[in-house]
């Protein structure tokens, strides 16, 4: 709010509050992960340096106002920016950094295709400062080809192939090349279309990269292991959260951090202490039972979310509470989009809630379900009881929530005294 309300009276105000920091600022965007993978750059940088960081996920143009209006002596901004607002907010912030992590397809309604943003981005990177650092990741083929608009780009992927899926998912966005159209070939597909790809015809490829993530583990639900190359120089990191996507985030953090003058010793030491972004893999101690949040708000992100559930052990209950409001995009029908059929197949029971609870359900029978074992409570705070009802003690309830409804139910829980406002706990 103060930062919408003073941009109201004084247009100009961020340009002016972000031309005070001493070391400049520096921008994240991405369709997924952008807020964990501040959080992850925030706890590499804050040790030595002091941040201006709109750390509660507030990344629009009056979110980074506000974090600049409350962030006393600080020496460097580090925003996470929507990705139809980074346009704007790089020409008026000016950063001497970008980290551009990924492009999905997420709020069509609201975004359009992805080869729209990708040309605003295109733009944004021509229109740099030229001593400003771009860090992008290479896997992705509409993001990683940024990196040929700017010599010195940090490139970071993944080198894993043990981890690779056997053959792209239908729902895929970048499959085909940017230069001839052909569908690439990959070498390995990771976390939807990011991966190594190369076009067969022209020959458009993954550009080399810089920082890598090899021989990875992944433990379950309680995260994962990596072996970080920056430079020919490899440190082993330990993660405290689960999946490859986080293992992209942590890359694009360490990317950035390493651009700004951090070592390697530091992004390690950094990486290690990192807890999860609120309501991205958060547990929540709920009397004698914990509620695991887990953000899913496209195809390519609820697809990972399963993944990593399926791998951990399926539960054998859920939550999955869908919206619609302007921050979830008004066209659900990506819901669609999205394999849920390998979580079902180990459910007992699904409760399903939110103003879209009854679409919701609806996917659940098309995907074999049995309707009998459907709940469908609309209420937000109803169904976060049903499931804590159903749940064992010493148990842990996993509820996938939209973006709305997961700030919602992490209100009904604060309100009930079970964790503070993210608010809060970003500050």
């Amino acid at each position: 709010m103060p930062g919408k309300v003073l941009s109201t009276l004084d247009p100009e105000v961020l340009d002016r509050l972000a031309a005070r920091l001493p070391l400049g600022s520096a921008l994240i965007s991405a369709t997924n992960g952008k807020t964990t993978t501040a959080a992850m750059a925030a706890r590499i940088l804050s040790p030595r340096l002091r941040l201006a960081h709109n750390a509660s996920g507030a990344n629009l143009r009056s979110g980074v106002t506000s974090a600049l209006l409350s962030a006393k002596d600080a020496e460097l901004g580090l925003f996470e920016v929507d990705e139809a607002a980074l346009p704007e907010i790089a020409r008026r912030v000016r950063p001497r950094a970008v980290c551009l992590g990924n492009l999905f397809r997420d709020q069509l309604d609201r975004y359009g295709e992805l080869e729209h943003v990708a040309e605003r981005w295109r733009a944004v990177v021509r229109d740099l400062d030229s001593e400003a650092r771009l860090v992008v990741n290479g896997d992705d083929p509409q993001v990683g080809d940024l990196s040929r608009e700017r010599a010195g780009s940090l490139v970071f992927g993944l080198d894993d192939p043990r981890q690779a899926v056997p053959a792209l998912l239908h729902a895929a966005d970048s499959k085909w090349c940017l230069r001839c159209g052909r569908p690439y070939e990959y070498a390995a597909a990771y976390v939807g279309h990011l991966g190594d790809y190369r076009c067969p015809a022209c020959g458009h490829a993954r550009p080399p990269l810089d920082v890598v993530a090899r021989d990875l583990e992944l433990r379950a639900l309680d995260g994962v292991d990596f072996t970080l190359d920056a430079h020919g120089e490899a440190r082993r990191v330990s993660l405290s959260v689960p999946g490859l996507y986080n293992v992209y985030n942590a890359l694009a953090a360490a990317s950035l951090s390493l651009a700004l003058g951090a070592s390697l010793d530091e992004v390690v030491s950094g990486l290690a202490g990192f807890g999860a972004a609120f309501g991205r893999f958060e547990r929540i101690v709920v009397g004698d039972r914990t509620v695991l949040m887990l953000l899913v708000k496209n195809p390519a992100g609820a697809n990972e979310a399963v993944r990593t559930l399926v791998a951990g052990g399926a539960p054998k209950l859920a939550v999955l509470a869908l919206n619609d409001a302007i921050a979830d995009g008004r066209d659900v029908s990506w819901i669609w989009d999205v394999d849920w059929e390998p979580l079902l197949a180990g459910l007992e029971r699904v409760v399903v809630t939110g103003e879209r609870a009854a679409e919701m359900a609806l996917r659940c029978k098309y995907g074999g379900f049995p309707a009998d074992a459907i709940e469908v409570v609309p209420e937000l705070d109803r169904a976060l009881d049903r499931g804590l009802e159903s749940t064992a003690a010493g148990g842990e309830l996993v509820v996938l929530p939209t973006y709305t409804a997961m700030l919602a139910l992490r209100e009904i829980q604060a309100d009930r005294g079970f964790v503070r406002p993210y608010w809060e706990r970003a500050a």
